[in-house]
């Protein structure tokens, strides 16, 4: 599984992307002041500009879209079974409900009532376990699913899905708002691109990326507003701002900061953000070399001044972490002490753990997103203060991604989605993860994530998540100085566009325009 497999799976994007924004469902939809006492209405087209790359287009829901474009073409046709919300974060979609088994191992899901395909054909268990097949056995299906082997996903009915676990799992159904894109069953690989969804829109036409999405007015889900959605793809940030400002497009979705300052002094621009959107923390790696010891991975996170790393940055679109990835989770532990800068400790720390300060050591990192090497930049300058010398090098995103992800001592990486403090935990922290970033072995940490996975109590799952949050706080390899914002911008007619981090940001069911 490659790095941008990764990202589209927690929600991120790769290479072309500014900041990957995202947003919710029905509840989350933004509200400009003027919307307060306005009431919804129906028809128009709305057209939304996206990042990617004609030459990486791809039409197969279940492969790996590293278009923005793309995926939000894939996700208004093809419905998931879950799909972000707030509290808690994991809402009904194709799947209207689910229980589990007293030892959480087993899942069963229930459809939607009503639920058809944009052909008029009724969606059955046996539609979604052939599309959880065929996603299991992609290259990336197994992270999607993990402890789901693909002969524990089964049929009960016509309305029923049962998933199997391999080990008690509380937080199940939060993998499957990943990419979860249900098709017919049986459908050919060469008819992907035309194979009718049961999202809010269907397709009306496709060409090199661009498209035209029409509403679905059979939809299961509820009423869908706009008649319309046009995609224009664009290769730049500053091309889809520009086509805003011009009034060629309605939102120009993930654009960044420096698009956002200019917007903010136009009365005809709203600027939309999504807090809690995108981690871009900083790894040292705990397995072996010069941050092993975790006197110096304290003394470096004491090192920096995370709030001149937001203002720097960010321009100010983000806020400050604290080293706990997955801010945006219900729960998250807000209550464990916020780390903040003390340049004494952190040379006391270095010295205690006899830290060769004559060296100079590399971090590594990419122009993959904006700010990602500024970050480095920064940090490098402000480390310097607590007497370590770092130099900043910048790897081509292939290279890096190759040789030093998961290999690195000292390293810069991003993550489109923070909702989740169980993704990350599974997906980066755990002993035997696949993607185990910083190369961390914590037998407490392991602990409190199964006794989370096999607690049903919502309560007191709570409290061994704080335990786990904790211990990543105080000695995981992650250094988390902030969190960037998802920003779109939009014109003054959009309304109700989504707000939440995660995959929510591609649900456009609920916009509308006010003209």
């Amino acid at each position: 599984m490659n790095r941008r497999q990764v990202l589209w799976a927690g929600g991120g994007i790769g290479a072309a992307a500014l900041l990957a924004a995202c947003g919710g469902g029905d509840e989350s939809s933004s509200k400009s002041p003027s919307e307060k006492n306005e009431k919804p209405r129906k028809g128009g087209t709305l057209r939304v500009g996206a990042l990617g790359r004609a030459s990486a287009v791809t039409r197969d829901p279940h492969g790996t879209q590293t278009n923005e474009s793309d995926y939000l073409i894939i996700s208004l046709v093809h419905d998931t079974l879950t799909v972000p919300g707030a509290r808690p974060n994991t809402a009904p979609r194709l799947a209207a409900s689910w229980t589990p088994s007293d030892d959480l191992k087993t899942w069963r899901f229930t459809l939607a009532e009503g639920a058809t395909f944009h052909d008029g054909t009724p969606v059955t268990a046996e539609d979604v376990v052939w599309s959880l097949k065929r996603l299991r056995n992609t290259p990336s299906g197994a992270s999607r699913l993990p402890g789901i082997k693909p002969g524990n996903i089964k049929a009960e009915g016509t309305g029923t899905v049962v998933l199997v676990s391999d080990y008690p799992n509380a937080e199940l159904p939060q993998l499957t708002r990943l990419t979860t894109f249900v098709l017919k069953k049986d459908t050919a690989d060469k008819d992907l691109g035309k194979a009718p969804g049961t999202g809010p829109f269907k397709l009306d036409w496709f060409r090199s990326g661009n498209a035209r999405l029409v509403r679905n007015e059979d939809w299961y889900g509820g009423d869908v507003l706009l008649d319309a959605i046009e995609v224009k793809i664009f290769e730049s940030p500053q091309a889809m701002a520009n086509a805003l400002l011009a009034g060629q497009i309605d939102v120009a979705s993930n654009v960044g900061a420096v698009a956002a300052r200019t917007a903010e002094r136009r009365e005809d621009v709203q600027v939309v953000r999504r807090p809690n959107d995108m981690a871009m923390p900083i790894v040292m790696r705990t397995a072996d070399g010069p941050f092993a010891d975790p006197k110096v991975r304290e003394a470096l996170r004491l090192a920096v001044d995370r709030e001149a790393m937001v203002k720097q940055v960010l321009s100010g679109y983000g806020t400050v972490g604290n080293d706990i990835l997955g801010t945006g989770d219900p729960a998250y532990a807000k209550d464990i002490a916020q780390r903040t800068r003390d340049l004494a400790r952190a040379k006391s720390l270095l010295d205690e753990a006899g830290f060769d300060l004559s060296r100079t050591y590399e971090l590594l990192t990419t122009e993959d997103i904006s700010g990602l090497a500024e970050s480095a930049t920064l940090f490098a300058s402000q480390v310097r203060e607590a007497g370590i010398k770092v130099k900043v090098v910048k790897q081509e995103s292939a290279t890096f991604w190759d040789r030093t992800w998961l290999k690195g001592d000292l390293y810069t990486t991003y993550w489109g989605t923070n909702d989740s403090v169980v993704f990350f935990a599974s997906k980066t922290m755990v002993s035997d993860s696949g993607q185990n970033e910083a190369g961390w072995k914590n037998t407490a940490f392991d602990a409190a994530y199964r006794k989370a996975m096999g607690t049903k109590d919502t309560a007191e799952r709570a409290k061994v998540l704080r335990e786990l949050q904790r211990i990543e706080h105080d000695e995981s390899g992650y250094l988390l100085w902030g969190m960037a914002d998802g920003i779109d911008l939009a014109a003054a007619a959009v309304r109700g566009l989504p707000t939440l981090p995660g995959y929510g940001r591609v649900q456009l069911q609920s916009a509308w325009l006010a003209r």
